[in-house]
């Protein structure tokens, strides 16, 4: 079993790129995690979309040690205790409400509430919340939005998710206010149901790379 990431290690620092994964079959979350983390990807967001979410934590808290697996679209106090008694070291929300923000600071592990508004981010500062996801990243306005929330909220730090691809990505990077980027370029559909798990860990190569351009 991993080691918990302590509360105050910022998951937004761990690498430019966090994968967003679905997985369909558990039996494939460790091959999956190996390649994302082989290509310098350590970060993974096991979406809470499929019956198999869970079990995919479970399998890669357990066995491969160099992941940091997170769980994502978490939306009730609910998901958030069951992903966290799944190992997920990290939880990541669509959106926010009062008692979910409870739920994710009670939890004891780092979180990012999810945002598409000014508004929701002043909450959230107001609450003693600075990093946050936002999403769905280019539909809400993508980097002249983020740009233009720096310079009046430059404390607030953010995950974009949400249609961001391997072009616009440096372009979110290069934001003072972006920490990191969600995306699932690296995980072509193709590729997963192929299980090509070396063309997975070639596309997570070059998107950790991306720092660096």
């Amino acid at each position: 079993m991993t080691s918990a990431l302590p509360a105050s290690a910022s998951v937004l620092d761990l690498a430019p790129v966090v994968p967003v994964v679905v997985i369909e079959d558990a039996a494939d979350a460790v091959p999956l995690a190996h390649a994302l983390v082989a290509g310098g990807l350590p970060a993974i967001e096991v979406t809470l979309r499929t019956p198999a979410a869970l079990d995919a934590i479970r399998a890669i808290a357990a066995e491969v040690p160099d992941a940091v697996v997170g769980a994502g679209t978490v939306i009730s106090p609910a998901g958030v205790a069951d992903a966290v008694d799944a190992g997920a070291r990290f939880l990541v929300s669509p959106g926010w409400t009062d008692s979910l923000l409870d739920a994710m600071r009670a939890s004891g592990v780092p979180f990012l509430p999810g945002v598409s508004t000014t508004s929701e981010v002043v909450a959230l500062l107001e609450r003693g919340v600075n990093e946050m996801k936002f999403f769905p990243a280019e539909a809400a306005g993508g980097v002249p939005y983020l740009k233009s929330l720096a310079g009046p909220l430059p404390q607030a730090r953010f995950c974009p998710t949400g249609g961001v691809s391997l072009n616009s990505a440096p372009a979110y990077l290069a934001l003072p206010n972006v920490g990191c980027v969600g995306g699932t370029w690296m995980l072509p559909t193709d590729a997963l149901a192929a299980r090509d798990w070396p063309r997975v860990e070639t596309l997570a190569r070059e998107a950790a790379g991306l720092r660096a351009r």
